[in-house]
């Protein structure tokens, strides 16, 4: 098994597990994190002996959002060259389903890499969010756009306009994900549903993935372009700069509108 500096792996029958492992950071989601789970992820894509893969987190956070350390001060031509919001559609071009086990914070880059998955099993002490809108900006990595279809139109727009944030319970309700477990048990209800789908046909299930999706996405590609585009030029307003740096000395941002 390969090791990494920012994920665990591992196998856990015929499913695949990985771990986000930045704990001093709440999992916040950085340039390295996410190239090595792309790479573990295609690494257990190509593996016979793989049939499906679990994304997972600690008890306390799947990951809180994006490491705004390296994002505060960059400009619309960094943002734009960074790989880092490319990074996330990787997991579209996985062929074996993916199941998101999900514990504590969810937010931002983290709800966005959960919602990337096919699946989402969560513990009953997640919360989901797109607090974005408070550092300055929008959802850049697939946000304003798959989670409008999840759970609407009016709910997407008070999660993201307003830093609405889900309860397990209310994210189940709202279809947004599927199952809530206990804390102890959300991690082995996932790998459960993950190896029942690994014993079935591969080919099948993988064929069956790539259907549901393609009805899913008919126009996702178009709208995550534009999203893109929007989450790129809001790195060249002032309020950008404020929300973050705000964020980092733990202030209340002072927006200026520009």
């Amino acid at each position: 098994m390969k090791s990494y500096k920012n994920i665990l792996t591992s196998l856990q029958g015929r499913v695949g597990l990985i771990t986000l492992n930045r704990p001093e950071a709440y999992n916040a989601l950085n340039l390295d994190l996410l190239t090595e789970l792309a790479d573990a992820m295609h690494l257990f894509d190509s593996d016979s002996t793989v049939g499906s893969i679990v994304v997972t987190g600690s008890q306390k956070a799947f990951a809180a959002g994006a490491d705004i350390v390296h994002m505060a001060e960059a400009s619309e031509e960094q943002i734009r060259e960074s790989p880092f919001i490319p990074l996330f559609s990787e997991i579209q071009k996985i062929h074996k389903p993916v199941i998101a086990a999900v514990a504590g914070f969810c937010l931002g880059g983290g709800i966005e890499l959960a919602m990337s998955c096919d699946m989402i099993i969560a513990a009953e002490n997640s919360k989901f969010g797109q607090p974005e809108i408070n550092l300055g900006v929008i959802p850049g990595a697939g946000g304003t756009q798959r989670l409008t279809r999840a759970v609407g139109k009016v709910l997407a727009m008070e999660m993201i306009l307003n830093n609405r944030t889900l309860t397990a319970a209310e994210a189940l309700l709202y279809g947004l994900i599927n199952q809530v477990h206990s804390l102890e048990e959300y991690l082995d209800q996932a790998l459960n549903l993950a190896q029942q789908i690994a014993e079935r046909a591969p080919l099948a299930v993988q064929a069956a993935k790539k259907a549901v999706n393609l009805s899913f996405e008919n126009n996702l590609k178009e709208g995550l372009s534009q999203e893109q585009e929007i989450f790129y030029a809001l790195f060249s307003s002032q309020d950008q700069k404020e929300g973050m740096q705000a964020f980092l000395k733990k202030r209340p941002p002072v927006w200026k509108g520009n």
